[in-house]
């Protein structure tokens, strides 16, 4: 049995109505105060959300706290935004767009607990051992690049500090980043390369 979580019910209503698997529950919950018994799960699994914890200590402690003896807690988290090719465009693009104040939220928060030694000493602190840290690197596709620049600054939290710049300044942003990734990796499809960290770690 699976037992899926999220912070936000929107999210676990769109998760429910795109799956029929028969072995998946879903409940509303917050990673760093979850709400279930001691020892109760055999695993723990986040997909690059540890990098949006406030409070990364407490969400440890409290995934090994809810493990069995010999549970594991595997997440991963994205690398440095200069390995992930259409991020660094991206924010190299809004830095010479908005000057006097860049919008940082990539390199800020989904980029920014990449530091492999810090994130073997917070799961030591919360008593994890066995911690396994690996680096994979693969490639990202998209029709133009339209896309990434669509996904990053519009569909992303990026897109409310663009558009406390003035109006307009968010599509203006959105085309601009459009074109720079076109200029840097090709009109049609493009590639580029994409990097993030995976952890398991043993209670």
């Amino acid at each position: 049995m699976i037992l899926a979580t999220d912070l936000n019910q929107p999210m676990l209503d769109h998760a429910v109505s795109q799956t029929k698997a028969m072995n998946v529950t879903y409940g509303q919950a917050d990673a760093q105060a979850l709400p279930f018994d001691d020892g109760v799960f055999d695993a723990v699994v986040c997909q690059f959300g540890v990098m949006f914890f406030p409070d990364k200590p407490s969400a440890f402690a409290g995934a090994r706290r809810v493990l069995i003896p010999s549970g594991r807690y595997l997440f991963n988290v994205w690398d440095r935004i200069e390995a992930n090719d259409f991020a660094h465009v991206t924010i190299e693009t809004l830095a010479k767009l908005f000057p006097d104040n860049p919008p940082k939220f990539l390199a800020r928060t989904p980029h920014g607990f990449h530091d492999k030694t810090v994130i073997e000493r917070l799961l030591r602190e919360a008593g994890f051992s066995r911690i396994e840290i690996e680096t994979l690197a693969k490639t990202s596709r998209a029709p133009s690049g339209r896309e990434p620049a669509i996904g990053f600054c519009q569909g992303s939290p990026l897109r409310g500090e663009i558009e406390a710049m003035g109006t307009g300044q968010l599509e203006r942003a959105t085309d601009a980043v459009a074109a720079a990734i076109a200029a840097q990796f090709g009109q049609g499809p493009i590639e580029g390369n994409i990097q993030a960290i995976v952890i398991s770690a043993s209670r």
